[in-house]
């Protein structure tokens, strides 16, 4: 198992550097349904990016949408490692080359300023650890052809992370109603996707509060300073090349990327 472990990562490395997707991971390396060896090959590829001087800023949670939980039949929400190598400026211009197959999603970012150790945490204790929360839009990407992942391949790529793009305006829990924001998503001034913050396992902090005690039970938990990705607050849309894309979140301002048309267009 540990040589297929070992492949599915190499396979994955192989897909991020030569820009060409892998076949599904399941049931070929990793067997159906073994997340936890999923998250295994996730934690090799951590290791490798950190080897070359890559720092972990924080987490991202996918998954927590119903619209996107239905796109690919996975019903359980996984988690992803952010680092600075992922992190855009509000409204950079991304070299479309950089990536495979990505798509935008608007979400929720919360900056903690306190660690959090200990599981079984209470809604309380996620409060005092966050600072503020932003607007953010994630860049999804997929090392696996066609986007034709499993909760398996999904985690084992890292909960399919490509880039993340946060938002300038800095709000206070107690300024916004996560659960009732509203979002669109604006491509070429046109909605392109809509929700809510309801829409995050009904309220982006019970998203926080799964992480949080995921990753205190693992031994790694968040830390002051880490930023989480509290997952899509609608629908995904898929990038076009040479498009710009806007989120709008009601109570907590906007965040803008846009793509190159890439060198081969």
């Amino acid at each position: 198992m540990e040589a297929d472990i070992e492949a599915a990562n190499r396979e994955l490395a192989d897909a991020r550097s030569t820009g060409k997707p892998c076949p599904p991971l399941r049931g070929r390396l990793l067997p159906e349904g073994d997340v936890e060896s999923a998250y295994r090959v996730q934690q090799l590829q951590a290791r490798a990016w950190q080897g070359r001087g890559d720092r972990r800023v924080g987490a991202k949670i996918g998954l927590t949408s119903r619209a996107v939980q239905e796109t690919f039949g996975v019903f359980q929400p996984d988690f992803g490692m952010l680092t600075d190598a992922m992190a855009v400026g509000d409204g950079v211009e991304v070299p479309i080359d950089r990536l495979l197959q990505p798509r935008v999603e608007a979400e929720i970012a919360f900056v903690l300023d306190k660690d959090l150790p200990n599981p079984q945490l209470t809604t309380v204790d996620l409060i005092r650890a966050v600072d503020h929360v932003l607007p953010a839009i994630e860049i999804v990407d997929s090392r696996i052809a066609g986007w034709d992942i499993s909760i398996v391949d999904t985690v084992a790529d890292n909960a399919s992370s490509g880039l993340f793009v946060l938002g300038t305006t800095p709000r206070r829990l107690a300024d916004v109603d996560l659960r009732l924001c509203g979002m669109v998503l604006e491509h070429a001034g046109e909605p392109a996707s809509v929700g809510a913050g309801a829409a995050c396992l009904g309220n982006p902090l019970h998203a926080l509060h799964w992480l949080a005690d995921t990753l205190a039970r693992a031994g790694d938990p968040l830390r002051a300073g880490d930023v989480v990705l509290s997952g899509a607050l609608g629908p995904m849309v898929a990038v076009t090349p040479g498009a710009a894309y806007e989120a709008r979140i009601s109570g907590l301002g906007s965040v803008r990327t846009c793509f190159s048309n890439g060198g081969n267009q």
